[in-house]
Formats: structure tokens, C-alpha cells, sequence
């Protein structure tokens, strides 16, 4: 089955009202982090590079070989992706720019059912990346084995004039919101994105979204969200950071662009 959906319009307007239903949060996985010895992840990009992730994502038709999708740029990697760019899925109607799973000293770490993990990293959102009518993940999770989801994603979706970044129980019936703000305030700066996550056939997921780098910054937007399909289906379930998008939206969406993120963190509660 196809693994995205299109976010039709209106629906940006009850991503707002189901983010208003979620439950505040009295800490985000910064805090937790704080207290915690060390994380799990925390990758160097000058010393790691890209052995950081299980692997990348882009170009897998191989269309553009001299194209260089993501890179290390001093303390931060750099995701680009090009207009004219297709992945192999989908029949040509999307493309991808991805990094996949969280690898710290050469072993893979895997989320599994039943276990609650907390995720954080900072990210730079330049102006010509936009809110889509049709989706638009910069943060998603699947499950390897099955290639089944995306349960739990991060998203830039429009409703006409109005972009917002939405996190998403994206494979719940009408993949409701679990934290949203609008968009325009949170471009050209670096921002913070906390998750906990917990996964399971009917899991938990949280969300905190903060105008600003680090655990200061102030929330542009929170929620916490149960009965969250995130399941591991006997195997477990891998983070994906980058762009994945539909090009079946307005073609002015869709332009050569970029995404940087640093300070990756995770740890196992």
C-alpha cells in the first residue's frame, strides 16, 4: 500500500484543533537529558559523518549521481533536495532526501514495543522549504522488516495562505494532530523538536516543539497524544530525518531546497 497520504485542504484548521485537545507537557527529553549521564545517541557530524544513521536515503533511481544529498557542514548535516529529483516509489510522483535509524559506535539502536524513548535534535528550516497540500515529512518512523507506516511523523502542510508544522499520529484514522504551530515564525532560525515515544499497536507519543535552540527556548507548540499506532510488528520501529514529499502539490511548493539539523540526542526511559 502506498506508505503517504495527501493532507487535503481544511485540514491544517483541525490539526489546530486536535493539537488544542493534546495534553501539556511538564517536561520535554532535554530535561530528562539533562539529568541523564549521557544518551544513548548523540552523534559528533565531524566525527561520525554519516556512519551516525543506518543508512541514506536519495536518489535511489540514480538519476543525479553527482548530486550530494546530505552532507556534514561543520557542527551540522545538511539535507538537500533538488525540484527535479523522483524516488523509486510511488511512480514518480514523490521524492526523498533521508537519513534512517540512530547507529551510535557502530550498533544500531531499535525501538521496541513497550519501551518509551525520548528524541531530540535542532533544525533549520530555510524560507523556500513550504507547507504542502500534499505531504510533506521531515521527521517519520517506520517499522524495517514490514516497511509498514509512517506511524508517527513530523510534517509542513498548508491550508491556502496558512503553512504549519504539524507532529502527526499520521496512521491513525485521519491522521490527527498531536502538536502544531504555524510555520512562518519558526523558518530561518534553529529551532528544537522533542519526542517521547512509545511504541506499540496502541502506543504514546508526545511532542514539543520550541522557538529557539535548546531546552530554554520557549514552546511554539506541545501535546501528548495515546492509542498511537506505532508498533514494532515483531521487529522495531527506526526514526527518518530529512524530506519526503509529494511533487503532486502547487508546483510554487516545490522548489530546490534544504534542511540542516545537529544535536541529535535519544535515550531509552
Amino acid at each position: 500500500m502506498p506508505d503517504s497520504r495527501g493532507f487535503p485542504r481544511r485540514a491544517a484548521l483541525r490539526t489546530i484543533a486536535g493539537a488544542a485537545l493534546a495534553v501539556p507537557l511538564s517536561a520535554g527529553p532535554l530535561a530528562r537529558f539533562a539529568a541523564a549521564a549521557s544518551p544513548l545517541w548523540h552523534p559528533d557530524p565531524v566525527k561520525d559523518g554519516l556512519k551516525a544513521f543506518e543508512g541514506v536515503e536519495a536518489d535511489r533511481g540514480g538519476l543525479h549521481p553527482d548530486r550530494k544529498y546530505v552532507v556534514v557542514e561543520g557542527n551540522h548535516y545538511r539535507f538537500t533536495i533538488w525540484r527535479d529529483d523522483r524516488d523509486t516509489t510511488g511512480g514518480g510522483d514523490r521524492q526523498r532526501t533521508e537519513t534512517k535509524g540512530m547507529v551510535q559506535n557502530g550498533s544500531a539502536l531499535k525501538m521496541r514495543d513497550g519501551e518509551t524513548w525520548t528524541l531530540s535534535y535542532e533544525m533549520f528550516i530555510p524560507a523556500s522549504l513550504h507547507g504542502t497540500s500534499r505531504f510533506t515529512h521531515i521527521f517519520q518512523t517506520k517499522t524495517p522488516a514490514t516497511n509498514d507506516g509512517p506511524w508517527v511523523t513530523l510534517d509542513l502542510v498548508r491550508d491556502g495562505g496558512v503553512e504549519m508544522i504539524s507532529a502527526r499520529a499520521y496512521a491513525n484514522p485521519g491522521s490527527p494532530s498531536i502538536a502544531a504551530a504555524k510555520l512562518a515564525p519558526l523558518r530561518e532560525k534553529w529551532i528544537t523538536v522533542e519526542w517521547t515515544l512509545t511504541p506499540g499497536e496502541a502506543g504514546a507519543a508526545a511532542c514539543v516543539i520550541r522557538s529557539g535552540a535548546g531546552a530554554g527556548a520557549p514552546i511554539a507548540a506541545q501535546g501528548r497524544k495515546t492509542g498511537v499506532k506505532l508498533p514494532d510488528q515483531g521487529d522495531y520501529v527506526r526514526p527518518k530525518w530529512g524530506i519526503y514529499r509529494s511533487v503532486e502539490s502547487d508546483p510554487a511548493d516545490i522548489l530546490d531546497t534544504y534542511l540542516l539539523f545537529r544535536n541529535y540526542r535519544a535515550n531509552r526511559a
